[in-house]
């Protein structure tokens, strides 16, 4: 009986650590808001990113803020110089298939988000 319920709880730990790289590597873009540094390299960033020429194409429509106040909803991100203060960071990536998501920047404040 023992025997067993140890197997039971390896397994358990186990398929909780697959569910979570599982949760990791989904990526919601519709969520992100705030203060964002860009991270010269890839592998510092917390997303790699790709900025779209089209807004069709764009999984995340970006207004770039000009105050860190203003960037509390979904696609409003304030682009900081101190990495300490953001909220995350991005790097930008040349080709769309190295990216987590894509963006496309707009005029407009309404406009940002998903759709």
């Amino acid at each position: 009986m023992n025997f067993i319920s140890i197997l039971l709880h390896a397994l358990l730990g186990l398929t909780q650590t697959v569910d979570s790289r599982t949760a990791a590597v989904g990526i919601d873009p519709c969520h992100l808001q705030g203060i964002v540094f860009v991270e010269e390299v890839e592998s510092f960033a917390t997303y790699k990113v790709f900025v779209e020429d089209v807004e069709t194409f764009a999984e995340l429509r970006v207004y770039k803020e000009t105050m860190r106040s203003f960037a509390d909803k979904p696609g409003r991100w304030y682009f900081t110089d101190n990495r300490a203060i953001a909220d995350f960071t991005v790097a930008f990536v040349p080709i769309k298939s190295f990216a987590q998501f894509s963006i496309y920047y707009t005029e407009f404040q309404s406009l940002a988000g998903c759709r």
